[in-house]
């Protein structure tokens, strides 16, 4: 029987072995332990010497390269458009069932006060001409808001983006005993939002609906609660025929993020229903313009965050590119952000953003000209985080589309007047 001394020169030769097979063989039968763990260490030693390796051949001379963190980086050069870094506004499908995904009404957000007064003018006013806001609501105005709610009716162009989807609704028997056999409900779950621009058009952001077939997407003009039917006008549902996404549409980086979903049933004019205007080409709200969004997207964004049930607004300043930009560095994008000449910014004050659920939510600004009028500016689009100070939201700049717009709607034949404001 080999000494203690024999044993370790034995695993030693082994461990230095080629032999692979002949080396398990021998260090198992002379139980070396120390050998088997030399064996890992050599292997793991030997890897990652190689992968090492192959790192470095990717990093730049140490003269052409800076410390950045790691995910500002990509293939050993700086991300400069943002792509992977950006929050997208578009509603993710976390939960199995879709009533899930709103958030409890708190019974003071219902109506608690009717004021039937001064409003004929205005909501006769919705249809006709583009552009008309009604701030004290159609038909009856509510006063117990306190979380930006907005009035029914005040945003008439406004347009919810849905997908159809069936889920599962045990019903219960006169014992209270859950059936087994689950009965599928058809519902719709909201997408993102859009603008009313034509009886048969709305207009979004690509990236709420460039994963979905045409024919599964359902636009709704009127809705404001989102939990009840019993609003005093009635909501109108259109499916989608057609949708034109921009050519030039990127999904890693959101530029040129513009969409027109198609319907072939016109909407009906209504007292609550309306058009936008759109801006001339290159027609920008000049910086620190005081602008609405709307929609039904989150409060706040991460586990925190709820979506609204109830349309809410939120009024946001315009903010220079130049600026923006700098903004924008200081954020996980890094200081080499650039950002793309299809955007616009908004924002930047505490508590007050568009945030996750509102993409393709339209961004209005009063018409420098016509106050009485208002012209989408911005589509939601993304940002980093949600009502962060000095943190803007970014919008797909719509003045830039105003041409390509034009040009869809000439090819399926329609008039662009309907969100084209006269000039005085």
């Amino acid at each position: 029987m080999p000494t203690s001394a024999d044993v370790s020169v034995i695993c030693f030769l082994a461990v230095n072995s080629e032999d692979s097979v002949e080396l398990v063989r021998i260090l198992l039968n002379m139980r070396c332990l120390y050998g088997l763990l030399a064996i890992f260490a050599i292997r793991v030693l030997s890897v990652g010497g190689q992968e090492a390796k192959e790192v470095n051949e990717v990093i730049p001379p140490i003269g052409d390269c800076k410390c950045l963190p790691y995910y500002q980086c990509h293939n050993g050069s700086a991300i400069e458009d943002g792509a992977t870094l950006i929050d997208i506004r578009i509603k993710v499908e976390t939960c199995e069932n879709y009533l899930d995904v709103c958030c409890k009404v708190p019974k003071e957000e219902k109506p608690v006060h009717h004021e039937e007064d001064e409003h004929e003018e205005g909501e006769t006013a919705s249809w006709g001409s583009c552009g008309v806001r009604h701030p004290k609501g159609v038909a009856f105005r509510i006063t117990g808001g306190k979380d930006g709610e907005a009035q029914f009716g005040e945003f008439p162009w406004m347009a919810a983006v849905l997908l159809p989807r069936e889920v599962a609704q045990h019903t219960i028997d006169v014992r209270d005993q859950i059936t087994e056999t689950p009965k599928m409900v058809p519902l719709l779950l909201y997408l993102c939002g859009g603008a009313l621009i034509h009886p048969h058009v709305v207009l979004t952001a690509a990236h709420c609906v460039e994963r979905h077939a045409e024919d599964t997407i359902t636009i709704r003009v009127g809705e404001w609660d989102s939990q009840t039917t019993k609003e005093i006008f009635p909501n109108q549902d259109r499916m989608v025929s057609k949708v034109v996404i921009h050519e030039l549409f990127k999904n890693s980086t959101l530029f040129n993020d513009v969409a027109l979903l198609f319907f072939d049933e016109a909407i009906k004019p209504a007292k609550h229903i309306g058009i936008i205007c759109l801006p001339e080409k290159d027609q920008v709200p000049l910086p620190a313009t005081r602008c609405l969004a709307s929609g039904w997207g989150m409060t706040e964004f991460g586990k925190e965050g709820k979506y609204s049930t109830i349309l809410k607004t939120v009024e946001v300043p315009v903010v220079g590119s130049d600026k923006c930009q700098a903004y924008l560095r200081k954020t996980r994008l890094g200081e080499y952000f650039k950002l793309h000449k299809s955007f616009m910014c908004a924002g930047g004050e505490k508590g007050i953003d568009t945030c996750k659920g509102d993409g393709g939510s339209p961004l209005v600004c009063q018409h420098s000209h016509n106050p009485d009028h208002y012209v989408q500016s911005g589509i939601v689009a993304w940002g980093i985080g949600c009502q962060e100070q000095e943190v803007p939201g970014v919008y797909a700049d719509v003045a830039k589309f105003r041409e390509w717009i034009d040009e869809k709607m000439k090819e399926f034949e329609l008039d662009t007047s309907f969100y084209t404001l006269p000039k005085k």
